[in-house]
Parts: structure tokens; sequence; C-alpha cells
């Protein structure tokens, strides 16, 4: 009895010693502390309601949960073989086409593999090494891509057809305005793969901006082009290659050339179904009017103005239109016109046939539609505002159905006749899910559930919840993540982590709250970690994230010091030990908050942090601030480099040595304003990284600010 009583107490100390380990910084960037999904590239069949997925090294296919192996890795490659192939590693993503056809990518090719006679087809290839920004039609599998500033497209002749300049200033193919309004790409291929529309972008009249490589024995000097608010911006016009006589012709979107005409933005480039025309999103440089236009592509020539949009603020569109299945004569429309993002039904002689989806919640996202084009699918946050879920809209009745249930945050793919999904999800308690469900939401079949990829760690707990604004109406939801094995009357150092600014949200009903293992290592060491999204902040509505134009830092302040206020009234909290943190505009914030309030945060740590909006892009700065010279008194209000004299305590800037995001130009002034100022700042320098600091350095990252923190805040 003796011993099995001291088997028992053993079993019993080893679990509790299996659940009380600890994160290393070495660890905060493993990929295995996360939850993996066991099925990879889950999709449906065709036009089939079967399933297809890649576990580990073979490819399932059949119907949901009775699914049965019908390619190996060793099957593969033994294919491969036979067809003078290098063979892979592992299995690649396989888009399949039907129960007999895969389609898939390796060894430079696009490749048509066939199940039932296990032989392969070179589909098409991939253009020489060295090309980027590839972008491949799925018709004919001809490419576009880019080496250097200029653009290639390979159809069904012998030689690529090139479009470009060797005047350097000038790029083709790529993304445009600094990759705002959604734009994410710089080539555009029609639904039939007849013509190709690109982007041209002259840059010729834009400053170069200086960065230094210091790799070189002698820095040499690497300069890039970086239009600043209130200066000159760059001018983009797009072109249109017809592929059969591979003539191009660029449309005319400039119908005078003045200077405000040349630097209008062209955004959300969309193809009519027929390939009759092309619709651009006009929007102005001053980014408070949007006209949608449509131009003609045999001859690029302006037809018509389908609708306009404006606000004193900004209109912002990041969406594209989308066509209708069976209505080529219809389309949806994202606009926040009444205050939230919904989608609006309009015909293509610009007329609103009606608002489709309506309410306080914002449209996230669309799906696609059913077959019949009946019903269309999309992601909002109807039901939560930190969560993402499904839901079927019928386009005539407005009806709207949530088809994923379960509380968290879901992406989904829909069966081609709109009658299934494949949901995968996950939330604060759930690592991740995926099923199959109907369209009313009931589960058909689970495929696989994570199990906790942390389980075997002393694990510290995460709450959410809500406060409210400064305003003292708006909610604001949070996330606090607090030490494990908490003592009773203990009162801990408290870092609130924040970057509030636009097109963020950081605290989601997903895996962690939207956090990462770097929390969780800084609470496993005793720190509490909160964070706020303040308005400035995403998804909740055009008045939530606008109210903040022309005064950046002001209201977002305001709410975090709510959250402050929070925080204060915890029993554990330390109220002498509070530090922020936080990376580009959360930089800004971080420096913003520390030197107004002082008696609060006795540590600061900011990343790449903006100080002056006045040394910031055109696109985004302008947006949310005007130019300087139209709203001088706020650029001056909000400019760090006013407030150094009131810095106290400690702070460490960090910057990369080589931002084209935000210029190391902000940083190095900051300095020399707080040197002016008679205040000692801690400054610290990436050498060779941009805006993030990625790869291994990461960790070091990491580690400087844990060790500041012990230094200072502990």
């Amino acid at each position: 009895m003796k011993r099995l009583l001291f088997a028992a107490a053993l079993l019993l100390s080893l679990s509790v010693a299996a659940q009380n380990k600890m994160l290393s910084s070495k660890q905060l960037m493993s990929r295995n502390l996360y939850p993996q999904a066991p099925m990879r590239g889950l999709q449906f069949v065709g036009n089939t309601d079967q399933i297809a997925y890649v576990q580990d090294t073979v490819l399932y296919m059949g119907k949901p949960g009775k699914t049965k192996a019908c390619l190996t890795l060793s099957g593969l490659n033994r294919v491969l073989a036979v067809s003078g192939e290098e063979s892979m590693s592992y299995l690649p993503y396989f888009k399949v086409l039907n129960d007999k056809e895969l389609r898939f990518t390796g060894n430079g090719k696009v490749l048509l593999y066939d199940l039932s006679k296990k032989t392969l087809t070179t589909v098409a290839k991939f253009p020489v090494e060295g090309a980027s920004h590839l972008d491949m039609e799925q018709n004919n599998f001809w490419s576009a891509y880019t080496e250097g500033n200029n653009l290639y497209v390979k159809g069904s002749r012998r030689n690529p057809v090139f479009i470009g300049s060797t005047d350097q200033d000038v790029v083709y193919g790529q993304s445009v305005h600094r990759n705002e309004f959604g734009i994410e790409k710089g080539t555009f291929w029609s639904p039939r793969g007849n013509y190709l529309a690109f982007y041209r972008m002259d840059q010729s009249m834009v400053t170069d901006y200086p960065l230094v490589n210091t790799t070189a024995r002698i820095a040499r000097e690497q300069p890039f082009k970086y239009p600043m608010a209130g200066m000159k911006s760059h001018e983009v016009t797009v072109g249109v290659l017809n592929m059969d006589n591979e003539r191009t012709v660029y449309l005319d979107t400039r119908r005078d050339e003045s200077v405000e005409e040349r630097e209008n933005y062209l955004t959300n480039i969309s193809w009519d179904p027929n390939e009759e025309y092309l619709y651009i999103a006009k929007i102005n440089r001053a980014q408070n009017h949007m006209w949608l236009e449509r131009y003609y592509v045999a001859d690029g020539e302006f037809d018509t103005v389908l609708f306009e949009e404006s606000n004193p603020r900004y209109v912002e569109p990041c969406d594209p239109m989308i066509f209708v299945p069976q209505h080529s004569d219809q389309f949806l429309w994202f606009s926040l016109r009444d205050g939230y993002k919904h989608l609006y039904l309009y015909n293509t002689d610009g007329k609103m046939l009606k608002q489709v989806t309506k309410g306080n919640y914002e449209v996230e996202g669309l799906i696609g539609f059913d077959s019949k084009g009946e019903n269309v699918f999309i992601y909002a946050n109807k039901e939560e505002a930190t969560g993402r879920a499904a839901y079927k809209v019928n386009l005539k009745s407005g009806e709207m159905t949530l088809i994923t249930p379960a509380k968290g945050t879901h992406s989904v793919v829909i069966n081609a006749k709109g009658t299934a999904l494949i949901d995968i999800y996950s939330s604060v308690e759930n690592p991740g899910c995926a099923q199959v469900l109907d369209m009313k939401g009931k589960v058909l079949t689970t495929l696989y559930e994570i199990a906790n990829p942390l389980a075997e760690y002393a694990m510290p707990g995460i709450q959410m919840g809500s406060i409210k604004a400064a305003d003292g109406v708006t909610d604001l939801y949070y996330r606090l993540i607090t030490p494990p094995n908490m003592e009773n009357g203990k009162k801990y150092p408290t870092l609130v982590y924040v970057y509030g600014g636009p097109h963020s949200q950081l605290v989601t009903d997903d895996w962690l709250g939207g956090g990462n293992l770097y929390f969780l290592y800084l609470a496993q060491q005793g720190y509490v970690v909160f964070t706020v999204d303040n308005r400035g902040t995403d998804n909740r509505g055009f008045e939530f994230e606008s109210c903040t134009h022309r005064q950046l830092g002001t209201i977002e302040m305001a709410d975090q010091m709510e959250g402050v206020k929070f925080l204060q009234s915890l029993p554990y909290v330390d109220k002498d030990r509070m530090g922020v943190e936080g990376w580009s505009f959360g930089g800004f914030m971080t420096i913003t908050m520390k030197l107004a309030h002082p008696e609060i945060f006795k540590v600061g740590c900011a990343g790449g942090p903006v100080i002056d909006w006045k040394w910031y892009e055109v696109m985004y700065g302008e947006r949310y601030m005007d130019t300087p010279q139209e709203n001088p008194e706020g650029y001056e209000n909000n400019s760090l480099l006013n407030k150094a004299k009131d810095l106290q305590g400690r702070l460490l800037v960090i910057h990369g040595a080589e931002d084209n995001t935000v210029v190391w130009q902000n940083s190095i002034e900051f300095i020399d304003a707080c040197i002016k100022a008679g205040k000692q700042v801690d400054y610290f320098i990436y050498p060779h990284h941009e805006h993030n600091v990625r790869g291994y350095d990461r960790i070091h990252l990491y580690e400087k600010m844990f060790d500041y923190y012990e230094t200072f805040l502990k």
C-alpha cells in the first residue's frame, strides 16, 4: 500500500511539474508552441460534397469522416522520377479539380496529376530565375512577372511581352500608393485571360530619401522614393495589354493635366465579366471624394461615373466591386456610408438596387456566392465585436443567417453548391477546430480538434472584458494577461502594450486573445500585461475609427488612460511599477503616453516610432491628418519633438536603421530634442532591419526589452 501511495504521489508531482514548465526567450519564435492544424489545404473537391486535405505525407479525399488515402509523398516522388522531375521533401498544396485530377506547383512548374493513370502533365513553367511579383492567369496559365522595375508577360507566343523602360524612376506591374486602399499587387488578369491590366507608377517627381548600406567597406547610399505628407506625390496610370495582338493602351484617367488630376489615387481595379470594361475607384489626393469610373478596354477611353462618395473626413474604399454570378449587370460594393462597413447592390448603370446588410456591426469580408447567385456568404462581427463569424445573406430578401454558431474567429470554405462549409476557427479557450457544417450551422463532421500546445507550461490567466472610453459611452475591449499562480496580497509590475492606430484590432476572440508567446513569457516572469483597443482602431464603425481625424494621438491616449484607471482599480496591480510598450503607431503612442503621464509610467519602450507626422508618407499621413499646410495646429500639437522636455524616468527607443516605413529620421530627431532639453534617453539600433525586426534577431529584441523591464521596472 505504501508503494502504491508513493507511486501515486510521484505521478501527481510529475503531473504538476509537467504543467509548470516555463517559457524561455529562445522559444518565443517557436512555431511548435502555437496551434498546428493536423490537416493542410482543407477544401471541397470540385463541384462535389467530398473534401480533400493533406495530413503528414498523405493526401486524403472522400466524404467527410470517410476519407481515404489517394496519394502519398513516396508515390508522388516515384511518378516525379519517371517524369524526369526532382523529388519533393513534402506534399505540396494541391488544388483538387475533381476526384481524378490534382493541380499543384513544384520544381518551377504548374503540374497536373492524374490519380487513376498516375501520370504528370506540365501545364505551365515559371519565368526566369530572379523574377518577382509572379501573377499566374488561371485559364491558360500565362504569367506576368517583373524584373527590376519592368514588367514581362508570357502568353502563348514564344517570347514574353516587355513593358517597361530604362528610366529607373518608373515602375511597372507592382503595387502602388504604398499598399494603401487594399492594394497588394500591380497586375490584374481579366476573367478569361484575354487581357492584363497593370499599374505604371512614375516616381521621378518624388524626392529621393537616403538609406545607407553599412555592410560595404565604404558605406553606400541606397535611396528610395518616399513622398512625405504635404510634399509631391508619385503619379500613377493604368495600362491594359491585349494578349491577342500584344498591344497596350492606357486608360484615360487624366482628363486634364492638372496636378490634382495627376495625383489622384487609382484603386480597386475590377474587371467586367465580359471583359468589355475596366472599373476603377478614383480618389482625390485629399481623400475625401471617390468616383467609381468605367473605361472601355479596347481603347482605354473613359465611359462614365457610376456613382460618387464623399466625406468631410475621408473615404477609403479597400475592396473592388464583386459581380454577382449569373447577373453580369449587378455587383456588390462595400461602403461605410451609413457609419458601418456594409454591402450595397448596384446595377452597372450605377443605380443602387438595395442595401444588402445593415446594422451596428461591420462586414469584414466576402466569402463567395451560391451557384445561382441568390445568396452571398460574408464574414461579420454582428454577434461578437471581438470575433468573426460567417453568415449567409439572401440578396433578394436580405435575410441573414448565422452559419458558424461557435464563439470565436472563423475562416470558412463553402462548397460549390452553397449547401455546406468547412469551418476552421479558434477562440480564447479553444486552440483550434475544424468541422463540416450545413447551412444552418449544424455540425455534420468534426475533422480535428487541436490540443493545447502549452498544456505542459504554467499558463497565465487570459481575461477579456470591456471598459468605457473617455467619452463615457463607447465600449472598449481589453485583454488582461496575469501571472500564473498569483499570490494573495501581492502586487505585480504591469505593462500596457499599445498600438492604437487605424486598421488595427489587437483584442480578438481567438487563441490567446490575439496575444502571443512574448506576452505569456512576461506574465510567467511576474508581469501583468494589458491591451485595450482605443477609439481610432478598426472594425467598430466609421465614427469609432475616424474620430481621431486631424489629431492623431489625442483621443487614443485619453482612451488608453481609461484603461490605466481600470488597471489601478485591480488589487494586484502595482501603481508605482507601470510601463508602456508599442511599435510603429504603438511606438508613437508609447512616447506620447510616457511624456504626458510620467507620474503613471515609470518605464517606456518604443519601437519604430512616428515622432512627427510631417515625416510620414503621403497616403496614410494625409488621410488621417490632412497636410501640414492644412492642419498646422494638429501637426504641432501631436509632435513629440515639442514634448521631449517632459521626459522623466526611463525610456528606451528602438529603430531599424533601414526602416522604409517610419524613416529613421523620426527617432534621430527625437534623440536630438532630448539632448537639447537636457533629458537622458536610452537608444538602440537594429542595423540591417527595416520596420520590423525579423528572424532570429527578434529574440534579441525580446531579450533587450525584457532586460530593460527587469532593470528599471521590476
